[in-house]
C-alpha cells in the first residue's frame, strides 16, 4: 500500500467516530459541551498521526494509539472512543503483526489486553461483572494478531517465491555460459598437456633421429598412447557421467582461495559447508575475496577466521579479523579506491542478502554477509538480546503501570459469593479455542476435535454464570474459532493436489468437518436459547440456529477454498516459469556442449585418430605432422568457444548426458538433485529411449517442490529402470499423463506406489508399431 492508503484509513475511522459520537447526539438534538469536543479533537490528531505513521514505527503507533484512547475514555462519555478504542488498535496491532517479529507481536498483544485489563481494575474495582467484554477484547486482538501474522506469512512466501525465480532466471543466463567455460577449460589443459607434448617429443626425436635413433620409437610408442589418453578426455569432455561434477565446487575454489593467502604469510582459519554452484555460491566467493584482500591491505599478518554456513533458510558468510600486529605495515592501505564496502554489498544484495560490517570489541574487523538458503527464504537480520530485554522491559512497566494507582485508591468491595462469574468461564474456554487454533498447522485432526469438544461448554458455561447478555453471542464467539479451522482446511485441500484418488479423500474430508460444525453448533445454540427460555416454537428455533451455523461454517468454507485455489494457481505458474527457465537453460548449455562437441567429432578428433594410426604405423614424420594438425585445430576450437555461439538456431532435444545439467540448474535455484547412474546403464542408448528417458525426469522435477529429490538409473539388460525419490506432487493426474505418454509409446510401465516416488521402466529394445505389424505380414 502507499501513502496515500496509510493516510485514507485514519481518516475514515475518524470519520466513522464523529457519526457515531457527536453525530448521533447531534441527530437526537443534545449537544455535546465544548470541552468534551476539544478532549475529543486532542485525541483524534495523535491517533492520526499514528496511524498514519504506523508502517514505518507500528509498535509506537499501537502505544500513541492505546494511550490517547485510554486517556480521552476517562472525561468523555461512553461511545466517544468506541471506534478508535477498538478499530483503531486493532489496526495498529495488525500492522505490528504485519512488520514486526512474531515475538514483538504477541508481546504488543499480549501486554496491552493486560494494560487494558488492570487499567479496567484501577478505575473500577474487582467486582462480579460478567467479563465478556474483556473477552471481546481479547478475541479481537487475537484475530487482529492472527491476520497480521498470517499476511506476513504470505508476503514472505511470496518473497521467497519471487527470489526463487529471480535465481532461476539468474541461472537460465548463467548455466549456459558455465558449461562453455568448462569445455573450454578442459580443452585447453588437454592440448597443453597431451598434444602439446607429442609435438615436442616428435619434435625432438626427428631433431636426434641421426644420434639418438631409439627416441623414434620412444616417441612413437608415446605419441599412440597420448593419442588414445586424449580421445578417452575428449570423450569425457563431450559426454560427461552424469553423477560427476567436472568444475571445481564453490567449496573447493573458496578452499583454493584460503590458501592463496595463506602463502601470502596471512593466517586463515576457515569452516566452509558444501554450497551449490550458483549465483549464492558466487556472491560468497566474492565476499570472502573482497574481504580478505582488504585484510590483507589494512591487517597484514592478522589472524583472521572464515565462517560459510549453508542452511535451509540462509547462508552466512562471517570473515573476522583480528587487530593488526604490533610493527606490522600496511602496505596495501593505500591501494583501494574506498568503494570495497560498497561492492561487497552490492555483491550481497544482488544475491537477494544483506551485509554488514564493523569493528569487533578487540579491535580488528567482521564482515558478516546473510545470504539465501536451499529453499531461498527471506534472509532476516538476527534481533540481538538486549534488544528483547528492552523489548520485555518496556512491556512489563506498561502492564504494572495501571496498578500504581490501586496502592492508593481504594477498591470497591466485592461479593462474598463463591459463585464464578460468567467472564470467567468464557475466558477459559476462549483461551483453550485460543490454544487449540495454535496446533491447527501441527496437529489439524486433534484440534479440530477440541474445537468441536469446546462448542458443547459455552451453553453451560452460560448457565453456570448466570449469564444475562445476548443469548446468541457466546455461541457465536465458538463458531467463529471453528470457522477458523474450517478455512485452514478447506485452504490446505483446495491448495493441495495429488491423485485422483487422494484429491477425493480430501474432498470428502473438506465436507465432513463443515457438517459436523454445523450440527454441533447448531445443537448448543439450540440449547443456549431454550435454556434462557423463549416463546419461539421449538422448530423455529432448530431452522434459525441451523441455518446461521451453516451460513458461517459454508462462508468459511467458500473463504479457505477460495484462499487455496488462488494459491495453487500462484505456485502452478511459479512451476511452470521456474520449468520453462529450467528447460531453456539446459536446451541452451545442451546446444553449446553439442556444438563443441561436434567441432571435437570434424577436427581434433579425427586428426587425432589419424596421429594413432601414423604412429602405429611407424611414421615419425607423419605423427608430428598429425599432432601439429591436431594442436592447430583444437587452438581454433577454443577461439571459436571464446566467440560464443555461432549457430543459435541449433537446440538439439537432450538425453540423460544432459542429467548434469538438469541437476545443476535445480542446485542453483535451491533445490537439492542428486544423479545416481549404475555401471548396467549402457553408454548409447535407443535414441527414443535416451530422450524420453531425459523428458521424463524432467517432467518430474518440473512438477514442483522443495524437498530434495534423487534420480536413478538402473538396467537389467533389456530394460532401463528410472526411480525418482522425493517428488510427492508427481503424484498429481496431470503429471501422470504426461508421464504415461511418454511411456506408453515406448510400451514402458509407470508406477507412484511409495508417496513422493515415481518409477518408469522402458524397454532397451524397439517396439514394432502397428504400420511395420502390417508390412512384416
Amino acid at each position: 500500500m502507499n501513502r496515500t492508503d496509510d493516510r485514507l484509513l485514519p481518516v475514515l475511522l475518524i470519520c466513522a467516530q464523529a457519526a457515531v459520537w457527536p453525530g448521533a447526539e447531534l441527530v437526537r438534538g443534545a449537544v455535546p459541551p465544548a470541552s468534551a469536543l476539544l478532549v475529543a479533537a486532542l485525541v483524534a490528531g495523535p491517533v492520526t498521526a499514528a496511524l498514519a505513521l504506523r508502517r514505518t514505527r507500528p509498535v509506537t503507533a499501537l502505544v500513541v494509539v492505546a494511550a490517547a484512547c485510554a486517556l480521552g475514555a476517562g472525561p468523555l462519555p461512553t461511545g466517544a472512543m468506541a471506534v478508535l478504542g477498538t478499530a483503531g488498535i486493532a489496526l495498529a496491532l495488525f500492522t505490528v503483526a504485519t512488520e514486526r517479529d512474531t515475538f514483538t507481536t504477541v508481546l504488543s498483544g499480549t501486554a496491552l489486553a493486560a494494560w487494558q485489563l488492570l487499567q479496567d481494575i484501577s478505575l473500577h474495582g474487582i467486582g462480579d461483572r460478567d467479563g465478556l467484554d474483556l473477552v471481546l477484547t481479547a478475541m479481537l486482538y487475537a484475530a487482529a494478531c492472527g491476520a497480521g501474522l498470517l499476511v506476513r506469512r504470505t508476503r514472505r512466501a511470496r518473497r521467497a517465491a519471487e527470489r526463487t525465480l529471480k535465481r532461476a532466471e539468474a541461472e537460465r543466463h548463467r548455466l549456459p555460459a558455465a558449461e562453455r567455460l568448462r569445455m573450454e577449460r578442459e580443452l585447453h589443459d588437454v592440448s597443453a598437456h597431451h598434444l602439446t607434448a607429442v609435438v615436442v617429443t616428435a619434435g625432438a626425436a626427428l631433431g636426434l633421429r641421426d644420434r639418438r635413433p631409439e627416441l623414434a620409437d620412444e616417441a612413437l610408442e608415446f605419441a599412440a598412447e597420448t593419442g588414445r589418453e586424449v580421445t578417452r578426455a575428449l570423450g569425457a569432455v563431450r559426454a560427461p557421467t552424469p553423477s560427476r561434477e567436472e568444475l571445481p565446487s564453490p567449496e573447493e575454489r573458496l578452499r583454493a582461495l584460503v590458501e592463496g593467502f595463506r602463502r601470502l604469510d596471512q593466517p586463515v582459519d576457515c569452516e566452509i559447508d558444501a554450497l551449490p554452484d550458483g549465483v549464492v555460491a558466487d556472491a560468497a566467493y566474492g565476499i570472502v575475496r573482497e574481504a580478505l584482500t582488504n585484510v590483507a591491505r589494512h591487517a597484514p599478518g592478522a589472524h583472521t577466521t572464515l565462517r560459510v554456513r549453508y542452511g535451509d533458510t540462509r547462508t552466512e558468510v562471517v570473515v573476522t579479523s583480528a587487530a593488526p600486529t604490533a610493527g606490522s605495515a600496511a602496505h596495501g592501505a593505500d591501494l583501494g579506491g574506498g568503494r570495497g564496502q560498497g561492492f561487497l554489498r552490492a555483491r550481497a544484495r544482488e544475491a537477494g542478502g544483506s551485509l554488514t560490517s564493523g569493528p569487533t570489541a578487540d579491535g580488528g574487523w567482521e564482515v558478516r554477509a546473510v545470504l539465501p538458503g536451499r529453499t531461498a527464504a527471506a534472509t532476516e537480520r538476527s534481533v540481538p538480546r538486549n534488544y528483547r530485554l528492552a523489548q520485555l522491559t518496556a512491556a512489563a512497566g506498561l502492564v504494572l503501570q495501571p496498578l500504581l494507582p490501586v496502592l492508593v485508591i481504594r477498591a470497591q468491595p466485592t461479593s462474598s459469593g463463591t459463585q464464578v462469574s460468567a467472564g470467567v468461564l468464557f475466558a477459559l474456554l476462549a483461551a483453550a479455542q485460543a490454544v487449540a487454533l495454535l496446533w491447527l498447522r501441527r496437529a489439524p485432526r486433534t484440534a479440530q476435535g477440541v474445537l468441536l469438544g469446546l462448542a458443547p461448554l459455552w451453553p453451560v458455561a452460560m448457565a453456570a454464570g448466570d449469564y444475562t447478555g445476548p443469548v446468541v453471542l457466546p455461541p457465536a464467539l465458538s463458531i467463529l474459532a471453528t470457522c477458523t479451522a474450517i478455512a485452514a482446511h478447506a485452504s490446505g485441500t483446495a491448495a493441495g493436489g495429488g491423485s485422483a484418488a487422494g484429491e477425493r479423500r480430501h474432498v470428502a474430508s473438506a465436507w465432513l468437518l463443515p457438517v459436523v460444525a454445523v450440527v454441533v453448533h447448531a445443537v448448543a445454540l439450540v440449547v443456549a436459547v431454550l435454556g434462557r427460555g423463549t416463546t419461539v416454537p421449538l422448530w423455529a428455533v432448530v431452522g434459525w440456529a441451523t441455518a446461521g451455523a451453516s451460513l458461517a461454517a459454508g462462508a468459511a468454507c467458500w473463504g479457505g477454498t477460495l484462499r487455496g485455489r488462488r494459491d495453487r494457481a500462484a505456485r502452478g505458474t511459479r512451476d511452470e516459469r521456474l520449468a520453462a527457465w529450467t528447460e531453456e537453460a539446459v536446451r541452451d548449455a545442451w546446444a553449446e556442449r553439442r556444438r563443441i562437441a561436434a567441432g571435437l567429432e570434424t577436427t581434433v578428433l579425427a586428426r587425432t585418430a589419424d596421429m594413432v594410426t601414423e604412429a602405429e604405423a611407424g611414421r615419425l614424420d607423419a605423427t608430428a605432422e598429425r599432432a601439429r594438425e591436431a594442436l592447430a585445430a583444437m587452438r581454433a576450437l577454443l577461439d571459436t568457444v571464446r566467440q560464443g555461439r555461432t549457430a543459435p538456431e541449433l537446440r538439439p532435444q537432450p538425453t540423460l548426458q544432459a542429467l548434469d545439467l538438469l541437476a545443476r540448474q535445480c542446485r542453483a535455484t535451491g533445490r537439492d538433485v542428486e544423479i545416481r547412474l549404475t555401471d548396467r546403464v549402457p553408454e548409447r542408448l535407443p535414441t527414443a529411449v535416451d530422450l524420453a528417458a531425459y523428458h521424463a525426469a524432467e517432467t518430474v522435477l518440473a512438477a514442483g517442490g522443495e524437498e530434495p529429490a534423487v534420480l536413478e538409473l538402473d538396467a537389467d539388460g533389456a530394460t532401463l529402470t528410472l526411480t525418482v525419490t522425493g517428488v510427492p506432487r508427481a503424484a498429481r493426474p496431470a503429471v501422470r499423463e504426461r508421464l504415461a505418454a511418454r511411456v506408453a509409446a515406448l510400451g514402458g510401465t509407470l508406477t507412484t506406489g511409495r508417496p513422493g516416488t515415481v518409477g518408469l521402466r522402458l524397454p532397451l529394445a524397439p517396439v514394432p508399431q502397428q504400420g511395420d505389424e502390417k508390412r512384416e505380414r
